[in-house]
């Protein structure tokens, strides 16, 4: 078991990695929208946020030796299920053939006011 660390995604903002890695598994730590390079939170609309999210989880898991194409669940944490379209429209772009498991959770409130938080389990890809 190791933490997998990346400067392409947020560095931790708590005692947690970015993601640990165990046998063939990636367990990435819950991402909001922050853009790595500034440090600041993406306070634009759902969907912008959304895909800094899944950027963010792309970068993680490319550094661990995976992808989203590897990705066998996700968990999405909102603070107004209201946005579950904008939020599905993007998440279609980057799921588009591989649908992996998924739960979509409202939560009172998130890290930073964050409106949307994401974690993944995925596998390495093979060879």
């Amino acid at each position: 078991m190791y933490p997998i660390s990346t400067n392409d995604a947020p560095q931790a903002i708590g005692p947690y990695s970015q993601a640990i890695a165990t046998g063939n598994f990636v367990f990435v730590s819950g991402q909001i929208p922050i853009d790595p390079k500034t440090g600041a939170l993406e306070n634009s609309d759902i969907a912008t946020q959304t895909k800094r999210v899944l950027e963010n989880i792309r970068a993680i898991l490319k550094e661990a030796g995976s992808d989203l194409e590897h990705v066998v669940k996700v968990t999405v944490f909102v603070t107004d299920l209201k946005n579950f379209g904008p939020i599905n429209e993007v998440y279609g772009e980057y799921f588009k053939n591989h649908k992996p498991a998924r739960s979509f959770v409202e939560v009172s409130a998130l890290p930073k006011e964050a409106q949307i938080e994401v974690e993944v389990i995925a596998v390495k890809k093979e060879g």
